[in-house]
Protein backbone atom coordinates (compact mmCIF):
# COMPACT_ATOMS: atom_id res chain seq x y z
CA UNK A 1 0.00 0.00 0.00
CA UNK A 2 1.34 3.31 -1.02
CA UNK A 3 1.78 6.45 1.81
CA UNK A 4 -1.45 8.52 -0.02
CA UNK A 5 -3.26 5.40 0.33
CA UNK A 6 -2.17 4.80 3.92
CA UNK A 7 -2.98 8.24 4.77
CA UNK A 8 -6.60 8.02 2.62
CA UNK A 9 -7.34 5.13 5.01
CA UNK A 10 -6.28 7.09 7.92
CA UNK A 11 -8.63 10.09 6.93
CA UNK A 12 -11.24 7.89 6.13
CA UNK A 13 -10.97 5.88 9.33
CA UNK A 14 -11.04 9.21 11.04
CA UNK A 15 -14.29 10.82 9.30
CA UNK A 16 -16.58 8.05 8.72
CA UNK A 17 -15.58 5.35 11.36
CA UNK A 18 -15.14 7.68 14.34
CA UNK A 19 -16.40 11.31 13.69
CA UNK A 20 -19.88 8.95 11.78
CA UNK A 21 -19.82 12.82 9.30
CA UNK A 22 -22.78 12.41 7.37
CA UNK A 23 -23.82 14.69 4.18
CA UNK A 24 -25.36 17.32 4.46
CA UNK A 25 -23.72 17.97 8.32
CA UNK A 26 -21.53 20.49 8.81
CA UNK A 27 -18.01 19.79 10.22
CA UNK A 28 -16.13 22.19 11.93
CA UNK A 29 -12.04 21.32 12.06
CA UNK A 30 -10.13 23.59 14.86
CA UNK A 31 -6.09 23.27 14.61
CA UNK A 32 -3.73 23.94 16.61
CA UNK A 33 -0.94 26.35 15.05
CA UNK A 34 2.21 24.14 13.73
CA UNK A 35 5.15 26.15 15.24
CA UNK A 36 4.13 25.43 18.66
CA UNK A 37 5.30 21.89 17.79
CA UNK A 38 1.84 19.78 18.87
CA UNK A 39 0.52 19.10 15.21
CA UNK A 40 1.73 19.33 11.70
CA UNK A 41 -0.53 21.42 9.55
CA UNK A 42 -0.55 18.98 6.63
CA UNK A 43 -2.39 16.15 8.57
CA UNK A 44 -5.90 18.64 9.29
CA UNK A 45 -5.32 19.97 5.62
CA UNK A 46 -5.24 16.27 4.12
CA UNK A 47 -8.40 15.17 6.20
CA UNK A 48 -10.33 18.64 5.18
CA UNK A 49 -9.21 17.59 1.79
CA UNK A 50 -10.90 14.24 2.26
CA UNK A 51 -13.77 15.19 3.53
CA UNK A 52 -14.28 17.24 0.59
CA UNK A 53 -13.84 14.09 -1.81
CA UNK A 54 -16.65 12.58 0.36
CA UNK A 55 -19.07 15.73 -0.02
CA UNK A 56 -18.45 17.60 3.31
CA UNK A 57 -17.47 21.30 2.97
CA UNK A 58 -15.55 22.03 6.25
CA UNK A 59 -14.89 25.07 8.51
CA UNK A 60 -11.25 25.47 9.15
CA UNK A 61 -10.53 27.73 12.91
CA UNK A 62 -7.00 27.93 13.41
CA UNK A 63 -6.12 28.75 17.63
CA UNK A 64 -2.95 29.15 19.51
CA UNK A 65 -2.25 27.83 22.79
CA UNK A 66 -4.49 26.35 25.22
CA UNK A 67 -5.93 28.24 27.95
CA UNK A 68 -7.89 27.91 30.87
CA UNK A 69 -10.61 30.75 29.81
CA UNK A 70 -13.00 29.50 26.86
CA UNK A 71 -13.02 31.44 23.61
CA UNK A 72 -16.58 32.67 23.22
CA UNK A 73 -15.96 32.85 19.18
CA UNK A 74 -14.53 29.25 19.23
CA UNK A 75 -17.45 27.63 21.42
CA UNK A 76 -20.05 29.76 18.83
CA UNK A 77 -18.55 27.81 16.08
CA UNK A 78 -18.85 24.90 17.75
CA UNK A 79 -22.13 24.79 18.74
CA UNK A 80 -23.38 25.80 14.75
CA UNK A 81 -21.47 22.73 13.41
CA UNK A 82 -22.60 18.70 14.06
CA UNK A 83 -19.27 17.81 14.37
CA UNK A 84 -15.97 19.55 15.45
CA UNK A 85 -12.50 17.66 14.99
CA UNK A 86 -10.00 19.02 17.16
CA UNK A 87 -6.20 18.73 15.81
CA UNK A 88 -5.89 21.13 19.09
CA UNK A 89 -4.85 20.28 22.57
CA UNK A 90 -8.32 22.76 23.51
CA UNK A 91 -9.99 19.64 22.60
CA UNK A 92 -8.51 17.90 25.64
CA UNK A 93 -9.54 20.27 28.22
CA UNK A 94 -13.19 19.71 27.63
CA UNK A 95 -13.25 15.92 27.25
CA UNK A 96 -15.36 14.91 30.36
CA UNK A 97 -17.76 17.80 29.73
CA UNK A 98 -21.23 17.59 28.16
CA UNK A 99 -21.88 18.22 24.67
CA UNK A 100 -24.51 20.86 23.36
CA UNK A 101 -27.39 19.06 22.30
CA UNK A 102 -27.07 17.89 18.56
CA UNK A 103 -23.09 18.14 18.48
CA UNK A 104 -20.51 15.89 18.76
CA UNK A 105 -16.52 16.33 19.20
CA UNK A 106 -13.48 14.27 18.22
CA UNK A 107 -10.38 14.99 19.94
CA UNK A 108 -7.42 13.55 17.76
CA UNK A 109 -3.91 12.46 19.03
CA UNK A 110 -2.44 12.19 15.51
CA UNK A 111 0.62 14.48 15.37
CA UNK A 112 1.65 14.39 11.95
CA UNK A 113 1.12 12.04 8.57
CA UNK A 114 3.41 9.40 9.31
CA UNK A 115 1.05 8.69 12.13
CA UNK A 116 -2.05 8.91 10.40
CA UNK A 117 -0.51 6.10 8.00
CA UNK A 118 0.63 4.14 10.99
CA UNK A 119 -1.28 1.28 12.47
CA UNK A 120 -2.02 4.04 15.42
CA UNK A 121 -4.68 5.52 12.42
CA UNK A 122 -5.62 2.77 9.83
CA UNK A 123 -6.53 0.44 12.34
CA UNK A 124 -9.95 0.09 12.15
CA UNK A 125 -12.03 2.49 14.83
CA UNK A 126 -15.26 0.67 15.07
CA UNK A 127 -13.08 -2.63 16.00
CA UNK A 128 -11.40 -0.68 18.68
CA UNK A 129 -14.78 0.49 19.96
CA UNK A 130 -16.09 -3.11 20.40
CA UNK A 131 -12.45 -4.08 22.10
CA UNK A 132 -12.72 -0.94 24.90
CA UNK A 133 -15.57 -1.82 25.82
CA UNK A 134 -15.05 -5.45 26.40
CA UNK A 135 -11.24 -4.24 28.31
CA UNK A 136 -13.85 -2.24 30.13
CA UNK A 137 -16.05 -5.30 31.01
CA UNK A 138 -12.85 -6.98 32.12
CA UNK A 139 -11.27 -3.90 34.57
CA UNK A 140 -14.56 -2.87 35.86
CA UNK A 141 -16.19 -6.37 36.99
CA UNK A 142 -12.58 -7.55 38.48
CA UNK A 143 -12.82 -7.70 42.40
CA UNK A 144 -8.85 -7.43 42.95
CA UNK A 145 -6.66 -5.68 40.52
CA UNK A 146 -2.63 -5.15 41.18
CA UNK A 147 -0.65 -2.72 39.55
CA UNK A 148 3.54 -3.59 39.32
CA UNK A 149 6.34 -2.63 37.48
CA UNK A 150 10.03 -2.74 37.46
CA UNK A 151 11.03 0.07 40.36
CA UNK A 152 8.60 -1.03 43.24
CA UNK A 153 5.33 0.42 42.17
CA UNK A 154 2.49 -1.84 43.69
CA UNK A 155 -1.20 -0.24 43.82
CA UNK A 156 -3.92 -2.44 44.83
CA UNK A 157 -7.40 -2.51 44.76
CA UNK A 158 -10.94 -2.54 42.86
CA UNK A 159 -14.09 -0.74 42.34
CA UNK A 160 -16.97 -0.99 45.02
CA UNK A 161 -20.06 -1.92 43.91
CA UNK A 162 -21.42 1.81 44.14
CA UNK A 163 -18.58 2.92 41.82
CA UNK A 164 -19.00 0.10 39.30
CA UNK A 165 -22.39 1.42 38.41
CA UNK A 166 -21.16 4.90 38.45
CA UNK A 167 -18.19 4.43 36.33
CA UNK A 168 -18.29 7.43 33.85
CA UNK A 169 -15.73 8.16 30.65
CA UNK A 170 -15.10 11.30 28.32
CA UNK A 171 -17.81 12.31 26.30
CA UNK A 172 -15.59 13.65 23.40
CA UNK A 173 -14.92 10.68 20.79
CA UNK A 174 -11.06 10.06 21.13
CA UNK A 175 -8.95 9.03 17.74
CA UNK A 176 -7.79 6.76 17.78
CA UNK A 177 -9.31 5.35 20.90
CA UNK A 178 -6.10 4.43 22.89
CA UNK A 179 -7.61 3.75 26.58
CA UNK A 180 -10.56 2.15 28.71
CA UNK A 181 -12.57 3.71 30.54
CA UNK A 182 -10.10 5.33 33.74
CA UNK A 183 -10.87 3.62 37.02
CA UNK A 184 -10.99 5.73 40.16
CA UNK A 185 -8.57 5.13 42.62
CA UNK A 186 -10.57 5.38 45.33
CA UNK A 187 -10.55 1.78 46.67
CA UNK A 188 -6.50 1.27 45.68
CA UNK A 189 -3.86 1.33 48.06
CA UNK A 190 -0.09 1.20 47.56
CA UNK A 191 3.06 2.80 46.43
CA UNK A 192 3.49 4.34 42.66
CA UNK A 193 6.95 5.75 42.03
CA UNK A 194 7.48 8.63 40.33
CA UNK A 195 10.16 9.04 37.76
CA UNK A 196 11.79 11.12 35.58
CA UNK A 197 8.78 13.38 34.52
CA UNK A 198 5.74 14.99 36.06
CA UNK A 199 3.46 16.24 33.70
CA UNK A 200 -0.01 18.46 33.31
CA UNK A 201 -3.23 15.66 32.24
CA UNK A 202 -4.17 18.37 29.31
CA UNK A 203 -7.23 19.72 31.61
CA UNK A 204 -5.77 23.26 32.75
CA UNK A 205 -2.88 25.61 31.66
CA UNK A 206 -0.12 25.91 34.57
CA UNK A 207 3.87 27.19 34.74
CA UNK A 208 6.22 24.91 34.69
CA UNK A 209 4.03 22.49 32.88
CA UNK A 210 6.56 19.52 34.32
CA UNK A 211 8.97 19.39 36.65
CA UNK A 212 12.04 17.03 35.94
CA UNK A 213 12.83 14.30 38.42
CA UNK A 214 16.65 13.47 38.73
CA UNK A 215 15.76 10.33 41.13
CA UNK A 216 12.66 8.31 41.63
CA UNK A 217 10.07 9.17 43.91
CA UNK A 218 7.24 7.13 45.69
CA UNK A 219 3.53 8.42 46.37
CA UNK A 220 2.33 6.48 49.73
CA UNK A 221 -1.46 5.80 48.67
CA UNK A 222 -4.35 4.97 50.92
CA UNK A 223 -7.53 4.71 49.64
CA UNK A 224 -7.22 6.71 46.50
CA UNK A 225 -5.14 9.91 48.84
CA UNK A 226 -1.71 10.30 48.86
CA UNK A 227 -0.60 10.15 52.52
CA UNK A 228 3.36 11.01 51.97
CA UNK A 229 6.04 11.03 49.08
CA UNK A 230 9.04 9.14 49.79
CA UNK A 231 12.64 8.90 48.41
CA UNK A 232 15.59 11.20 48.11
CA UNK A 233 15.07 14.39 50.30
CA UNK A 234 16.03 16.76 47.58
CA UNK A 235 13.82 15.49 44.77
CA UNK A 236 10.53 15.10 47.63
CA UNK A 237 10.81 18.16 48.54
CA UNK A 238 10.60 19.07 44.29
CA UNK A 239 7.33 16.90 44.37
CA UNK A 240 5.93 18.41 47.68
CA UNK A 241 6.24 22.15 46.27
CA UNK A 242 4.89 20.91 42.84
CA UNK A 243 1.62 19.65 44.08
CA UNK A 244 1.66 22.53 46.47
CA UNK A 245 2.29 24.90 43.98
CA UNK A 246 -0.38 23.62 41.15
CA UNK A 247 -3.04 22.72 43.94
CA UNK A 248 -2.61 26.77 45.67
CA UNK A 249 -3.16 28.17 42.02
CA UNK A 250 -6.80 26.17 41.07
CA UNK A 251 -7.68 25.49 44.90
CA UNK A 252 -8.02 21.49 44.81
CA UNK A 253 -6.78 18.75 47.20
CA UNK A 254 -3.23 18.21 45.86
CA UNK A 255 -3.55 15.08 47.61
CA UNK A 256 -5.90 12.66 45.46
CA UNK A 257 -5.63 10.31 42.88
CA UNK A 258 -8.75 10.24 41.44
CA UNK A 259 -7.96 7.50 38.84
CA UNK A 260 -5.89 5.61 36.35
CA UNK A 261 -5.70 3.71 32.77
CA UNK A 262 -3.15 2.29 30.83
CA UNK A 263 -2.62 2.18 27.06
CA UNK A 264 -4.52 0.23 24.67
CA UNK A 265 -3.17 0.45 21.35
CA UNK A 266 0.30 -1.09 20.51
CA UNK A 267 0.14 1.53 17.07
CA UNK A 268 1.11 4.52 19.10
CA UNK A 269 4.94 4.19 18.48
CA UNK A 270 6.24 7.50 19.28
CA UNK A 271 9.34 7.92 18.69
CA UNK A 272 10.05 11.40 19.97
CA UNK A 273 12.67 11.39 23.27
CA UNK A 274 10.83 12.15 26.01
CA UNK A 275 13.29 14.73 26.98
CA UNK A 276 12.19 17.10 23.52
CA UNK A 277 9.00 17.88 25.38
CA UNK A 278 7.53 15.69 28.43
CA UNK A 279 4.16 17.26 28.35
CA UNK A 280 3.60 16.32 24.17
CA UNK A 281 5.53 12.87 25.26
CA UNK A 282 2.98 12.56 28.36
CA UNK A 283 -0.31 13.08 26.37
CA UNK A 284 0.75 10.96 23.46
CA UNK A 285 2.44 7.93 24.69
CA UNK A 286 -0.73 7.41 27.19
CA UNK A 287 -2.13 5.36 24.60
CA UNK A 288 0.59 2.71 24.33
CA UNK A 289 0.13 -0.33 26.21
CA UNK A 290 3.25 0.56 27.34
CA UNK A 291 2.46 3.08 29.85
CA UNK A 292 0.07 3.00 33.09
CA UNK A 293 -1.05 6.61 33.18
CA UNK A 294 -2.25 8.05 36.75
CA UNK A 295 -4.21 10.92 36.83
CA UNK A 296 -3.45 13.06 40.60
CA UNK A 297 -3.76 16.52 42.42
CA UNK A 298 -7.66 17.01 42.18
CA UNK A 299 -10.72 15.24 43.32
CA UNK A 300 -12.26 15.42 39.45
CA UNK A 301 -11.09 13.57 36.22
CA UNK A 302 -8.37 13.88 35.51
CA UNK A 303 -6.85 16.48 38.25
CA UNK A 304 -3.90 17.90 37.30
CA UNK A 305 -0.49 16.12 37.44
CA UNK A 306 0.05 13.55 35.04
CA UNK A 307 2.27 10.37 36.81
CA UNK A 308 3.23 7.75 33.63
CA UNK A 309 5.14 4.71 34.50
CA UNK A 310 6.43 2.41 31.99
CA UNK A 311 7.18 -1.57 31.73
CA UNK A 312 4.03 -2.18 33.66
CA UNK A 313 2.43 -5.14 34.69
CA UNK A 314 -1.83 -5.39 36.00
CA UNK A 315 -2.64 -8.53 37.17
CA UNK A 316 -7.17 -9.32 37.27
CA UNK A 317 -7.69 -11.19 39.96
CA UNK A 318 -4.53 -13.27 39.58
CA UNK A 319 -4.40 -13.26 35.64
CA UNK A 320 -1.80 -10.62 33.92
CA UNK A 321 -3.76 -8.51 31.32
CA UNK A 322 -0.44 -6.24 30.73
CA UNK A 323 2.49 -7.95 31.25
CA UNK A 324 5.46 -5.76 30.95
CA UNK A 325 3.84 -3.34 29.20
CA UNK A 326 2.12 -6.27 26.53
CA UNK A 327 -1.91 -6.91 26.77
CA UNK A 328 -2.52 -10.35 27.22
CA UNK A 329 -5.75 -10.06 25.43
CA UNK A 330 -6.48 -13.91 24.67
CA UNK A 331 -6.61 -14.36 28.23
CA UNK A 332 -9.89 -13.67 28.90
CA UNK A 333 -13.06 -14.34 27.38
CA UNK A 334 -14.49 -10.57 26.04
CA UNK A 335 -10.93 -9.60 24.50
CA UNK A 336 -10.27 -13.06 22.79
CA UNK A 337 -13.34 -12.82 21.13
CA UNK A 338 -12.71 -9.46 19.98
CA UNK A 339 -9.23 -11.30 18.37
CA UNK A 340 -11.56 -13.89 17.13
CA UNK A 341 -13.85 -11.38 15.73
CA UNK A 342 -11.42 -8.53 14.29
CA UNK A 343 -8.31 -9.39 11.86
CA UNK A 344 -6.85 -5.86 12.11
CA UNK A 345 -7.10 -6.76 16.14
CA UNK A 346 -5.47 -10.32 15.33
CA UNK A 347 -2.45 -8.27 13.27
CA UNK A 348 -1.57 -5.51 15.98
CA UNK A 349 -1.83 -7.78 18.91
CA UNK A 350 0.04 -10.46 17.01
CA UNK A 351 2.44 -10.83 19.87
CA UNK A 352 -0.14 -11.43 22.21
CA UNK A 353 -0.94 -15.07 20.48
CA UNK A 354 2.10 -16.56 20.42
Amino acid sequence: MSFQDQITEGAHNLLINCANIKAGEKLLIITEKADLGWYDKETSDFVASYAEKIGITPTRIEVGLPENVKCPHMMKAIHEHECTIFFSRIGDQDRFSNPAHGTRSVMCYIRDLNMLASPFGRTNHLAYIELKNAIDDVLINADKIEITCPLGTHFVGGLSDKSRQEQGDVTVHRFPLGVPTPLEAKEFSGRIVMDRYLAPTGSRVYEPPFIKLEEPVFAEIEMGKIIDFTGPEGTVKQVKEHYANISTEFGIDPNVVHSWHAGIHPGCDYKIPESDNPDRWSNTVFCSPNFVHFHTCGDYAPGEISCTIPDHSISIDGTKFWDNGRMQLHSFLPTNACLKKWPCLNELFKYSLS
